[in-house]
């Protein structure tokens, strides 16, 4: 599956990439990567010699008819790992529990530190609950990430794709062994995920944003509900005093 994904997805899209040599070719790894795009779980594995295995949530697994085993055998194919999201706190320990296992078999582990996609094309704050739990647990190597223009490719929303060359840009691996045995300090979780983070921004050259792109989403789609409301208020407004001028002209 990956052969047959991969391989279109190179010929058409034609991803460039720098930094390949930082993944090593054998052994444990986190892939730490911004979030663009729902292609990016896609274009980051195709350009890659080794499976990446994300975390996708157990939906795309589950659903039932000719369908959803298409799907299910889709992500599959592309090294998605079902997880239960049902209920924050659980969704996150299996994530957590997930991640951990993929790294003791020696296998690459793919996440995003931001927790969902940048609603603006934005760096924002990234989570310190998995990353760096699953980091310090195992003492993989982190491998910071910045996918770049693949909002471009698949803007949030839009089924058929553009004809976008996105790129690719892999940062030297960032060892944190020196916190060994401290992955439950939240002190040392979130200094972990801003060296992460950092180094994220400096690849990818994005404004960096000190928040949660999950409050971000918030804050823009409260704005825009004010937005419609303001213009509802206006219209009605309008047709009060239309309806009024109209009075006084009869």
């Amino acid at each position: 599956m990956k052969l047959s994904i991969g391989g279109p997805l190179k010929m058409i899209f034609r991803p460039w990439v720098e930094g390949l040599e930082n993944v090593p070719a054998e052994g444990p790894a986190i892939l730490a990567s911004n979030h663009l795009s729902f292609s990016d779980s896609f274009f980051l594995p195709a350009v890659l010699d080794r499976k990446v295995t994300f975390i996708a949530k157990a939906e795309y697994f589950t659903t039932p008819g000719v369908k959803g085993r298409l799907t299910a055998a889709f992500f599959k194919g592309v090294g998605q790992l079902p997880v239960d999201r049902s209920g924050a706190r659980g969704a996150g320990e299996a994530a957590i529990k997930s991640g951990i296992e993929v790294l003791r078999n020696g296998e690459l582990f793919g996440i995003y530190p931001e927790g969902t996609r940048s609603p603006d094309g934005r760096l924002y704050r990234g989570k310190p609950g998995g990353l760096a739990r699953v980091a310090l647990a195992t003492g993989a190597p982190v491998i910071p990430v910045a996918m770049i223009d693949t909002e471009k490719v698949q803007p949030p929303g839009q089924v058929m794709p553009q004809m976008v060359r996105p790129g690719i840009r892999i940062g030297k691996p960032l060892d944190f062994s020196r916190y060994h045995g401290m992955e439950h300090d939240r002190f040392v979780l979130r200094a972990v995920t801003d060296e992460v983070m950092y180094e994220i921004m400096r690849l990818s050259g994005q404004e960096y944003v000190d928040i949660y792109a999950t409050a971000a989403k918030r804050q823009i789609a409260d704005a825009a509900k004010a937005e419609k409301e303001a213009g509802k208020a206006a219209l009605a407004r309008a047709a009060g005093e239309q309806g009024e001028k109209d009075k006084s002209q009869t």
